[in-house]
């Protein structure tokens, strides 16, 4: 809260403005982006509520953790067949397109073209 203020008058002067506080127990907040995800443990989460609008404040300790992405091997078969190529070619192709299917068949097939 606000050091000085009196947090029951905090409370009533944000509900005189529309605003609606609610506290979210929460043992984990995880964002994921691009190639690396966000961990917070035990965090503190506040839901806030303004003109209809959701805001969320999450306070903690955060660490940020690489993220591996996850190629089955039916997608590895996949993108084999349908571009004529090895395993292995197929499975670096995922790994480089970040397990995108269309674009893995569709760099192979271009690699294939250039080389002929």
């Amino acid at each position: 809260m606000i050091p000085g203020i009196n947090p029951r008058d905090l409370k009533q002067a944000m509900k005189k403005m529309g605003m609606i506080q609610e506290d979210i127990p929460a043992t984990r907040a995880v964002i994921y982006s691009e190639g690396k995800t966000l961990v917070i443990e035990n965090p503190a989460v506040a839901k806030v509520t303004m003109m209809g609008e959701e805001t969320y404040q999450i306070t903690g300790t955060a660490q940020w953790v690489e993220t591996q992405t996850q190629i089955s091997d039916q997608d590895i078969e996949t993108v084999q067949e349908s571009a004529e190529c090895s395993k292995e070619e197929a499975e670096e192709a995922l790994k480089n397109t970040k397990g995108d299917i269309a674009e893995a068949i569709l760099k192979i097939s271009q690699k294939q073209k250039e080389e002929m």
